[in-house]
């Protein structure tokens, strides 16, 4: 079982939500933090609810510039974990630019550069731990989910990349697929959201799977079988499962 007891911790989208209760998770356990969101306020705010020591570096993932900068700053570390996420429900048919591009760039290229800046040196010591946050939804493609959903396969290849190659270094590589957790993100959904999870509940089924040697986690179990099971569905029945949002 991985011990968190004096590991410095980056976590990138950890001012709220899933975020801020994984961070309370690792602080309680002993893991010193550095936490990344856009506004320092907000991360202010965060950091005053955690028991551990912890730090705030302000950064904005959409922005190379702003995660080169942060980077400067981190200093050593012993993990991270990508947490960081924009979304806006969107149908082919409603299609906005600025939204499919800011998904596209804070949950992918996002994830690609707080990666970037965090790997090569666990690569240069043969030591850390990458996390990486997925999603249920970006096993195959969705009904009104323009953007997101392949954004979210994107970060989850991504991962799936990083643990073929890294699988036998000393640098674990873990990704984890959530369903829908409450929070502001998912507020914007008019839709019934089965299993939705508080984000304390999710983020306590994250942290176990930190704790643990296992690759990858989809979560909650019995939602995912529906979105894992896809995969393996001829087409004609998997889009008559998911039909067209009106």
């Amino acid at each position: 079982m991985r011990d968190f007891s004096g590991k410095r911790y980056w976590l990138v989208g950890a001012s709220e939500g899933l975020g801020l209760a994984l961070a309370q998770k690792l602080s309680a356990a002993g893991a010193e933090l550095v936490l990344s969101a856009r506004t320092e306020a907000s991360l202010a705010k965060a950091i005053a609810t955690l028991p551990g020591k912890a730090i705030a570096l302000p950064m904005d993932v959409g922005s190379t510039d702003s995660v080169t900068a942060a980077a400067a700053q981190l200093g050593d570390l012993d993990g991270m974990v990508f947490l960081a996420g924009v979304y806006s429900p969107m149908r082919a048919q409603d299609w906005n630019a600025a939204d499919a591009e800011a998904m596209a760039n804070v949950n992918f290229t996002g994830c690609i550069r707080a990666v970037g800046a965090a790997l090569p040196g666990m690569v240069a010591k043969n030591r850390g731990h990458i996390v990486i946050t997925g999603s249920l939804s970006g096993f195959r493609g969705l009904p009104g989910a323009i953007g997101y959903a392949a954004s979210k396969a994107g970060t989850m290849v991504l991962a799936e990349s990083l643990y073929a190659d890294l699988r036998k270094s000393g640098v674990a590589v873990q990704l984890a697929n959530p369903g829908f957790i409450r929070t502001r993100l998912t507020a914007k959904n008019d839709f019934t959201m089965p299993f939705i999870m508080d984000p304390e509940a999710a983020a306590g089924i994250m942290f176990r799977h930190m704790q643990s040697s296992r690759f990858k986690i989809s979560f909650p179990t019995l939602f995912s079988w529906l979105f894992r099971g896809g995969n393996f569905l001829p087409d004609a029945l998997y889009y008559r499962m998911f039909p067209p949002k009106p």
